[in-house]
Order: structure tokens, then sequence, then C-alpha cells
């Protein structure tokens, strides 16, 4: 039995974000994913193969990121979106099974189930200025500049939330 595309790219998602955050080995993030996502080894392997076929291309892929992302350097970009833009750039110019609105569509609900709705429109605009590139147009800066804006009113409005949000009641304990 074969898994749906999409949680394919879960997979893959997961599997390029822990090898982005933390050095994991290949038999515990198969028996880790087969066991938290119900999906078979072989499924999983499918997967780490699409990871390093997305390795493979990581130097040109990143700077395609590095040099459309206006306002965020690309180390600035936060790891879940970056990895979400590799998995999206890879479908869009290396992978010519996939239709270029299928990859971009994917990448933007990826981006909107492990972050937000914000990370959501820079990772369409990214995306879409790669994508336009490609096909030799000129690239509409305004989106980038404005997906860029909504990501950092998003962080600033995260840096101003206290870190304890726990309320205490008038007894003195927390609720």
């Amino acid at each position: 039995m074969t898994i749906p595309a999409q949680k394919f790219r879960e997979i893959v998602f997961q599997l390029l974000y822990s090898r982005d955050i933390a050095q994991t080995s290949d038999e515990a993030m198969i028996e880790l994913l087969t066991k938290e996502l119900a999906v078979t080894k072989k499924a999983v392997c499918e997967a780490q193969e699409r990871v390093q076929q997305i390795l493979d291309n990581k130097e040109k892929i990143d700077s395609m990121i590095a040099k459309t992302s206006l306002a965020y350097t690309f180390e600035r970009i936060q790891s879940v979106e970056r990895n979400v833009l590799r998995i999206g750039v890879f479908e869009l110019l290396f992978d010519d099974t996939i239709p270029p609105k299928v990859a971009i569509s994917e990448a933007l609900r990826l981006a909107k189930k492990f972050s937000t709705k914000e990370a959501a429109l820079f990772v369409n605009a990214i995306l879409d200025a790669i994508y336009q590139s490609s096909l030799g147009k000129a690239v509409d800066k305004t989106e980038l500049n404005e997906s860029s804006e909504k990501l950092d009113e998003l962080e600033k409005f995260i840096k101003e939330v206290p870190l304890n949000t726990e309320e205490k009641s008038d007894t003195g304990f927390s609720d």
C-alpha cells in the first residue's frame, strides 16, 4: 500500500527538519516515524531517498532561496520555513513529475501545518519568485517585501509575549 503524496511530503519534511536541527541517525528516524506516523518502513526509506536528492542539490537550492529572500538573510529564515522552501524549490526545479502549482500549493500546506499563516505567505512569495525567475519572467518584489513584513510583525509580537503566561488567581496559586 502506497501512502498519499501529502503524507509522503510530511515525512520528507520531518526528515529534513530533523537533520537541520539535530544529527539523528537514519535508523532512529525510521523507527520513530514508522511508530508515530503509522507508516511502513518502506515509506520512510523512500522519503529518505527523496531527502538525499534534496541534499544533493542543497547548495543550489539554498543559494536560490538566499538570492530571492530580500528582507531575510538565509540564516534568519526559521528552520521550518527553510526546509519547506527546500522541498518546494526541489519540486519546482528538480522534479519534472510534479506540476509547479502542486509544488507551491503543497509547500504552502506544509508551512501552514508546521508553522504559521504568515510563514505560508513568505514561502509562497519566495517560491513564486523563484518559479517566475526560472521562466525568465520579471519578479514582482512587492509580494516578497509584504510577506517579509508580515513575518517581521509576527516575530515582534512573539518577542513581546511573556514567557510565563500563567495567570495567578486571587488565592495566589496558578490556575
